[in-house]
């Protein structure tokens, strides 16, 4: 059975994104193992007392490319409080994530109508466009699933002139990952 060029991205990039998550996942445990578990109290201080300051920067990560993996924000929850908080900030995360990205999808949308932007758009990425026209939705879908900086990928979506009820439909994969993954981050965190 051959499959098609879109199946093949769409694997490709997902196999790639797993990859990245098990790198992550590993220097997490290193981190734990080596710098936290050496002066614990030192490091719960810091991050469990103002936890408006981790809601912040979890933001303004989700907003301006997605700097931070959001699994560091749900194992800072995790390690938090009791269950219904860790589900309340897991809850916080993927709405936030998913509205952050609709939101600079609709900036990409903005910068698709400019006369500027076009200017940019074929001068520079005269190559990319026709990928990103084909594999828009499978672009979508990887980014939503994996490490992929999903801000980055909702503005390039939106610039790209996709309709704004296909892009929300398909982003919904967002709230999938973080349901997934933060399963599996109180499952490996459980005492």
């Amino acid at each position: 059975m051959r499959l098609s060029s879109r199946m093949r991205f769409l694997l490709k990039n997902g196999l790639r994104g797993l990859a990245w998550m098990a790198i992550l996942l590993i220097a997490y445990f290193f981190f734990n193992k080596v710098v936290i578990s050496n002066a614990p109290d030192e490091w719960v201080a810091q991050f469990y007392t103002r936890p408006e300051i981790i809601y912040l920067i979890y933001i303004c990560s989700e907003f301006f490319f997605g700097i931070i993996p959001p699994e560091l924000f749900m194992i800072w929850a995790v390690n938090k409080a009791n269950i219904t908080h860790y589900f309340l900030n897991l809850s916080f995360f993927a709405v936030a994530s998913y509205g952050l990205g609709y939101v600079t999808f609709l900036i990409g949308r903005f910068l698709y109508k400019r006369v500027t932007f076009r200017y940019i758009r074929i001068k520079f990425l005269k190559q990319l466009w026709p990928q990103l026209k084909k594999y828009g939705i499978f672009l979508i879908i990887v980014a939503a699933l994996t490490p992929l900086p999903w801000s980055a990928v909702c503005l390039l979506v939106g610039s790209a002139g996709y309709p704004s009820f296909r892009f929300l439909r398909y982003a919904l994969f967002r709230l999938v990952r973080f349901a997934v993954y933060g399963y599996i981050i109180f499952q490996t965190h459980q005492i």
